[in-house]
């Protein structure tokens, strides 16, 4: 009894092991200040490390994501905003960096393209449906059915053979 306890336990410390996340900042990184950290960290979850590209910056233990966590740090130990850091970070590395680029005139598409889609996914369904209930099936010709009558004629003659 004791046993299946421990490994139940065990078990779900290695879950919850799993489920944290990855976060590759050093501790000389860190600063000594709890709040600007904090800041640091809502920050640097939202920089994409330009190596790994899908990960941020505070998960990737690539040397340019440390390089941009110390610069970021910096920045915010100098008394830049987090907007000013973000600012500064993006005319650095450019919008890339952003795991969530803004909108503006470079970016429209991008944000827009799911909605655009859609839309269009939608106006093909109408189209389709209305076309599909407009033609209807026409009544056939008498040469037409003439035609088929022989075609089920001679197929069930064959299949009697």
């Amino acid at each position: 009894m004791i046993r299946g306890a421990r490994a139940i336990a065990a078990a779900g410390l290695l879950l919850l092991g799993l489920a944290l996340p990855a976060v590759a900042v050093q501790p000389d990184e860190m600063l000594d200040n709890p709040k600007l950290e904090a800041r640091a960290r809502e920050l640097s979850e939202e920089l994409r490390c330009l190596v790994c590209q899908n990960e941020s910056i505070d998960a990737s233990n690539a040397p340019l994501a440390r390089d941009i966590r110390i610069l970021l740090r910096e920045r915010i130990k100098a008394g830049d905003s987090d907007e000013q850091v973000m600012d500064f970070l993006v005319a650095r590395y450019g919008e890339f960096v952003l795991l969530k680029p803004r909108f503006n005139a470079h970016t429209w598409l991008l944000w827009l393209t799911p909605v655009l889609v859609l839309v269009a996914g939608g106006l093909v369904a109408a189209f389709g449906l209305r076309r599909r209930r407009s033609a209807g099936s026409a009544p056939l010709s008498a040469s037409e059915e003439a035609e088929l009558e022989t075609l089920l004629n001679g197929s069930s003659n064959e299949a009697g053979r």
